[in-house]
């Protein structure tokens, strides 16, 4: 792993490309998330074996057509199924160009998704008139980090995020899963490094499928203190692991482990029926 560097002054870069920004040893929101809430083993694999998929690319386009409008990185065949050799074959070809090979009919669902996002007045005002992940970087707790906000807007924040379902009663448990509040801390803490103010953050959530619905929504404080923490929590890990050049996985327990409360729930209304 690299060795700690101290000393990052606050900077940011426009333009820079996305692999750069990845490659970049800085520790971004995803490393923090993978070493708060599994193991620095993960963190290691994760960092050395980046995913891919289907899903992915098609939150890449999505976030190219609606943040940059550009199309340039996408091609499309129209095909029914990816098994089929013309596929892999263009699949091949198309990554080798650097660009992300869809089917017509992921085409339409990703521009359709483009479109309900622009016809949404919250959502096409975050999105027109701003800056387009700006990569950031500065220094935590002595160690460099890094974010890429997806949209910068007169002192606002905007995160895009594609979902199967856009509905705000069911994105708190979402982002507990996946992380935003994490997320939204360090985005916060990278752009008030950079300005000396906190701006505010918000989430633009776009449904994967008809009617491909849109809400805007925002976490309450405790909610990215919570986050703000476990990303404290990482970067204590990560020093711990680059000080003594280990990255542990799942601890061995000492002791044999108890069977968790709710499980006494199971035998309720099956013992002393007899």
């Amino acid at each position: 792993m690299t060795a700690i560097a101290t000393g990052t002054a606050p900077r940011f870069l426009d333009g820079m490309e996305s692999d750069d920004y990845h490659a970049h040893h800085a520790l971004g929101s995803s490393s923090l998330k993978t070493l708060a809430t599994r193991t620095p083993a993960h963190f290691v694999w994760e960092r050395e074996n980046p995913k891919t998929s289907d899903a992915f690319d098609l939150g890449t386009v999505a976030h190219s057509l609606i943040l940059e409008q550009d199309e340039s990185g996408v091609a499309v065949l129209q095909v029914r199924d990816k098994r089929s050799k013309a596929w892999k074959e263009f699949d091949a070809d198309t990554r080798a160009e650097g660009k992300i090979p869809l089917t017509g009919a992921e085409w339409d669902r990703v521009t359709a998704m483009r479109d309900s996002v622009m016809s949404h007045p919250i959502a096409r005002n975050a999105f027109t008139g701003h800056v387009a992940e700006r990569s950031v970087f500065w220094e935590k707790s002595g160690v460099p980090v890094k974010c890429r906000p997806d949209a910068w807007n007169r002192g606002v924040i905007v995160d895009l995020k594609t979902a199967v379902n856009a509905d705000p009663r069911d994105f708190p448990k979402k982002a507990m899963d996946l992380g935003y509040h994490q997320s939204q801390a360090l985005y916060r803490d990278g752009m008030e490094a950079l300005t000396g103010d906190r701006p505010r953050f918000l989430f633009v959530i776009v449904e994967k499928e008809p009617p491909h619905l849109v809400s805007v929504v925002e976490l309450d404080p405790d909610f990215e203190a919570l986050g703000a923490r476990l990303n404290d929590q990482a970067l204590t890990i990560y020093r711990e692991c680059t000080d003594t050049g280990t990255w542990p996985g799942y601890p061995t327990p000492a002791t044999p482990l108890p069977a968790p409360r709710w499980a006494d729930s199971l035998t309720e209304g099956i013992l002393g029926n007899d």
